[in-house]
């Protein structure tokens, strides 16, 4: 499918799905007429971005855990749920700043 269509079913836009691919998080192969052709596989890896930055992961995170973007393998990946762990406690310290910060306001 091109990547009108496989925004359209992510629900992000065209140029994120370059900008996964520009990271090198998402390799996508072309048709003969040159345009990007995504398949299943590529459509629930972008997923698997998308959801990762909608979490707060940046793209150096991400592709520093892309064994954790395929559908390879049955469990979860090597340091994946140590990495999205301490994201999680990343996240909680910022909350408690903010809510702190707003106590003292």
């Amino acid at each position: 499918m091109q990547s009108k269509e496989a925004a359209e079913r992510l629900r992000i836009t065209q140029r994120m799905l370059r900008h996964y691919e520009n990271e090198g998080l998402l390799e996508v192969g072309r048709a003969l007429n040159g345009y990007r052709s995504y398949t299943e596989a590529d459509l629930r890896r972008a997923g698997r971005v998308r959801d990762f930055i909608a979490t707060g992961f940046s793209t150096r995170e991400i592709r520093a855990m892309s064994a954790c973007l395929s559908d390879e393998g049955s469990g979860p990946c090597e340091g994946g749920i140590e990495k999205l762990l301490e994201k999680l406690e990343h996240i909680d310290g910022l909350r408690s700043d903010l809510e702190e910060a707003k106590r003292c306001n």
